[in-house]
């Protein structure tokens, strides 16, 4: 008679939230701040790829495939509405959220004229991210 070993593995493992398909962006200089947003996009079903400025992103593939795109407004080496105009010059036209600590109805205006679809203000509150990410 043989009897099979348990595989230890199995009780060790770590549930993961399905995954919707779906590939979000964030651009977020504050290192709290974008692996806080990392975590809730994960936790939500998305493929995330973050970055601490604009460059880096830019530079990547991953911004043509991406669904949605969070980006802080003031980053060390561009502005998050740089960073929305520069996808859009590439045909990118997913779901975009600046977020900034630093919020005012001057900002607010100048993020939907580039192409947000949403303003959010720091500190985030997790309900209003997730109704913005729509």
């Amino acid at each position: 008679m043989v009897h099979a070993m348990p595989d230890t593995h199995d009780t060790m493992k770590t549930e993961q939230p399905p995954r919707n398909g779906r590939t979000a962006l964030v651009v977020e200089d504050d290192a709290g701040v974008r692996r806080s947003l990392q975590l809730l996009l994960q936790s939500r079903g998305f493929d995330v790829r973050a970055f601490p400025a604009a460059a880096p992103v830019l530079a990547g593939a991953e911004v043509d495939t991406a669904d949605v795109l969070i980006a802080d407004y003031r980053l060390p080496d561009a502005t998050g509405c740089d960073v929305r105009r520069a996808l859009a010059r590439r045909g990118w036209a997913g779901r975009s959220i600046l977020v900034t600590g630093f919020p005012s109805a001057d900002l607010a205006a100048e993020a939907l004229a580039c192409g947000f679809d949403a303003v959010l203000h720091k500190p985030l509150r997790r309900q209003v991210l997730v109704a913005a990410l729509g």
